[in-house]
């Protein structure tokens, strides 16, 4: 510091300038301290235990405690420490309980996932889908729609002579006794189940060979065939070449693929302790013979259920066609899957276990699985039953001089246009148009036609 008596010369006022501004900082210093004290001061008595404190102090300064007084304080005092530590333990509580819900999570979520994982690796996973297909039309339209192509194998691999059925050798290779294709729109509104006659006939394009005792194709080609029956499809190409025959009939895009052998069949309907159906006439088939005698509603075993579906001789049925057998084939399948989704399954673990690992046995796909059932089934969750409609592709209904089905392509084709789009369905009993009636046939060549399909069984192309 300098002395302010001292003379003044250049020096002394620079150093009086700094003790000036030392002091002005000093000063500063020192006003925000004091207030800065004043802010703790009255922080402190804001805050809520020193405004108890200060109210309990006041007013111990104007009533003298009583004893009565001094042991209500204490029980506060004791009421607010038991309070605490229930606190306490409910956090406690929480944070065990929190512990435990997600380790059942977890296990929930990894049981879950191991059910998954077991199911479908019972599944065949066969290579059937071609979802990028130029047979495929109306493809935006398509985008979410789940289209399901079920073919029903008539492989005997595995099958007992006992059975009625047939056997590897007396029946080689494997043909399709059913095709159908379930269709369920992306709103999930409705589901068209279409049936297609094995004896249709199509135009069959270059496929690879199929190996049914492996379930794979094989390098080795089949060429194009101009005229053949559906069911050759299946026996030539196996599932990916009906597929691509679905496909070039519908323009629909097959998402997925379903393949049912007749020996695992039956294990399905044992798994539900029988389904029940519907007939008003003995099923009495002039070669599988006495299948179903009773009528009315009739629950029937894996064994009759495997019969009832396969029988296409039946005595009662006047065409004696393919026709009659999609029609008990459709009113089985509709009383399955009623079977099934029943709560007698649903709510039966042991039932719907069984079920879903006897159709995982009985059943080869393309994306199929546990999670696409389960995934379908809760979009399709609080459908009315009366939504499900089943259908037969449009067919003149008489068989042409090769003993085939022939397609109405007009009806076909409206069909599948309302599928694809999501539109009203057309009038099934809508007249067929001139230029694609069947031909005038006479009594003779009609029994003519069927003795061909007939004939035909023996060669190994119809069942």
């Amino acid at each position: 510091m300098t002395d302010e008596m001292e003379a003044i010369d250049e020096a002394t006022q620079y150093r009086r300038k700094i003790d000036h501004t030392l002091a002005r900082f000093s000063a500063a210093h020192d006003e925000m301290e004091a207030e800065e004290a004043k802010r703790r001061e009255r922080r402190e008595r804001l805050s809520p235990t020193s405004l108890i404190e200060s109210t309990r102090t006041a007013l111990q300064r104007v009533v003298a405690p009583t004893p009565a007084a001094e042991e209500v304080d204490a029980e506060q005092t004791r009421l607010q420490e038991k309070k605490a530590r229930k606190i306490e333990r409910s956090v406690r509580f929480g944070r065990i309980a929190a512990a435990v819900v997600a380790g059942l999570v977890f296990l929930g979520i990894g049981g879950a996932w191991g059910a998954q994982t077991y199911f479908d690796a019972k599944f065949t996973q066969v290579s059937a889908l071609d979802e990028n297909s130029s047979d495929i039309q109306d493809a935006d339209a398509q985008a979410n729609d789940e289209n399901f192509l079920m073919v029903g194998s008539d492989t005997r691999d595995g099958a007992a002579a006992e059975e009625g059925v047939g056997t590897a050798d007396s029946n080689p290779g494997a043909r399709s006794d059913t095709v159908m294709v379930a269709h369920i729109p992306a709103d999930r509104k409705r589901v068209v189940v279409t049936s297609f006659p094995r004896d249709l006939e199509i135009d069959r394009p270059d496929c690879q060979r199929w190996d049914p005792a492996q379930n794979k194709t094989t390098d080795q080609v089949s060429p194009r065939q101009k005229i053949a029956k559906l069911n050759t499809a299946y026996a030539v190409g196996g599932p990916a070449c009906v597929t691509k025959v679905i496909q070039q009939i519908t323009g629909l895009r097959i998402n997925h693929f379903v393949g049912i052998d007749f020996n695992g069949f039956k294990e399905m309907v044992d798994a539900v302790h029988g389904v029940t159906v519907h007939t008003d006439v003995p099923i009495d088939d002039e070669i599988l013979g006495k299948v179903l005698m009773q009528t009315g509603d009739v629950t029937i075993s894996g064994d009759q259920a495997l019969n009832f579906v396969r029988a296409r001789h039946v005595k009662a049925d006047v065409a004696k066609s393919d026709y009659d057998r999609i029609k008990r084939q459709q009113e089985f399948i509709g009383a399955l899957l009623k079977k099934v989704m029943s709560s007698d399954v649903v709510l039966d673990p042991g039932k719907l276990s069984d079920f879903i690992t006897a159709f995982a046995k009985a059943t080869f796909g393309d994306n199929l699985g546990v999670k696409q059932m389960m995934t379908l089934a809760q979009s399709m969750k609080g459908l009315d039953s009366s939504k499900i409609t089943f259908l037969t592709v449009p067919t003149v209904g008489i068989a042409n001089s090769r003993g085939n089905e022939v397609l109405v392509r007009s009806k076909t084709k409206a069909l599948f246009d309302a599928l694809r789009n999501n539109t009203p369905l057309p009038d099934p009993n809508a007249p067929i148009p001139a230029s694609e009636q069947a031909p005038p046939t006479s009594t003779s060549k009609s029994k003519t036609s069927t003795s061909k399909t007939t004939t035909s069984k023996k060669t190994g192309t119809t069942g």
